[in-house]
């Protein structure tokens, strides 16, 4: 039996070349994510443990921008140690790397003076404020403190007895928060006992444990255990209450207490303009996102957003006001 062999037209060879010089097809997400956002292989650090601030900010940010199709598989990692400042020293010796982020807030402004850190924010790249947060004062769902007035009536009697324990160092909003509140209620803040805590996640457990007498942290990282009834909330710390929670603002329970905290995202020194066009780009559109909106709005966020060299001009201003705050208690 012969074996027919169909020869090729001049034509088809011809098609055939083109396709082989043309190369391989082109790939695409599939998916219309925004090619103007995309970043492969972006990592962003938390410099706490999990469970705190930044970690909850970050792991909703990245969470976020891929649900919106913003980009796709970026890490979070965390590099806990010395209230962020070890992060910080890691995210400065990345000099000119594009594709890493850090979550941060006021906590690193105050961890980089207390710790005298050889590297400051100022030697980072200001990307974005993101969010703006109140303080919540929390004690364990089986403390003998009902009400703000019984804590502090309680705190003014012994305070170096009553532990309060904070998720940031010294210098840190957690820890300037229970200071501004000691002043109000007519406590020396030198005689106030405060317990530092790697980050929201390390202090909860000690709260519930009855470990301090009670803890200051952001609303966003002990809402769900305010809910479900684990910690009792007695006040918060801004100018209003937060909505949704059953919880008195300090000022309107006598103590002449109006504190917030926010947090951001900064880079490497070094970028170049496009990569800083990039990433602050990308966080743009997750700003304007109804992902993050849903977010901000279940987390108690306040928006804050502000970016490039403003943010920077608020980083300079907030290390300031921290040298201040400390000096003016006596700290």
């Amino acid at each position: 039996m012969v074996a027919h062999v169909r020869l090729r037209t001049p034509l088809a060879l011809l098609g055939a070349a083109l396709l082989v010089l043309a190369g391989p097809p082109l790939l695409t997400t599939g998916s219309g994510a925004d090619t103007g956002t995309q970043i492969p292989g972006l990592r962003l650090m938390v410099p706490n443990t999990p469970g705190g601030g930044y970690d909850i900010t970050a792991r909703t940010a990245a969470k976020d921008a891929e649900d919106a199709e913003l980009t796709h598989n970026i890490e979070v990692f965390n590099l806990p140690g010395a209230g962020g400042t070890v992060g910080l020293t890691r995210l400065v010796g990345e000099h000119g790397n594009g594709k890493l982020a850090m979550s941060m807030g006021l906590g690193v402004v105050g961890a980089a003076r207390s710790n005298h850190s050889p590297k400051t924010l100022a030697d980072t790249t200001p990307i974005a404020r993101l969010t703006e947060e109140q303080d919540v004062v929390v004690v364990a769902k089986d403390s003998p403190y009902k009400t703000i007035e019984d804590l502090i009536g309680a705190w003014k009697k012994n305070p170096g007895k009553m532990p309060v324990g904070g998720g940031s160092s010294p210098g840190g909003p957690d820890h300037i928060a229970p200071m501004l509140m000691a002043r109000a209620a007519g406590i020396e803040p030198k005689k106030v006992n405060y317990v530092p805590f790697d980050g929201g996640g390390e202090l909860l457990a000690s709260i519930l444990g009855n470990k301090v007498a009670f803890g200051v942290s952001g609303v966003g990282e002990y809402l769900d255990q305010i809910k479900s009834g684990e910690l009792r909330l007695l006040a918060v710390t801004g100018p209003k209450r937060v909505p949704g929670l059953d919880g008195p603002t300090l000022k309107e329970s006598g103590y002449d207490v109006n504190f917030t905290n926010w947090r951001g995202i900064v880079a490497p020194p070094g970028l170049s303009e496009a990569e800083r066009a990039k990433l602050t780009g990308l966080v743009e559109k997750l700003h304007a996102s109804k992902q993050w909106q849903k977010s901000m709005k279940k987390n108690g966020w306040e928006d804050a957003f502000t970016t490039g060299d403003d943010f920077g001009a608020f980083l300079e201003a907030q290390d300031k006001r921290v040298v201040s705050v400390l000096k003016e208690l006596g700290l």
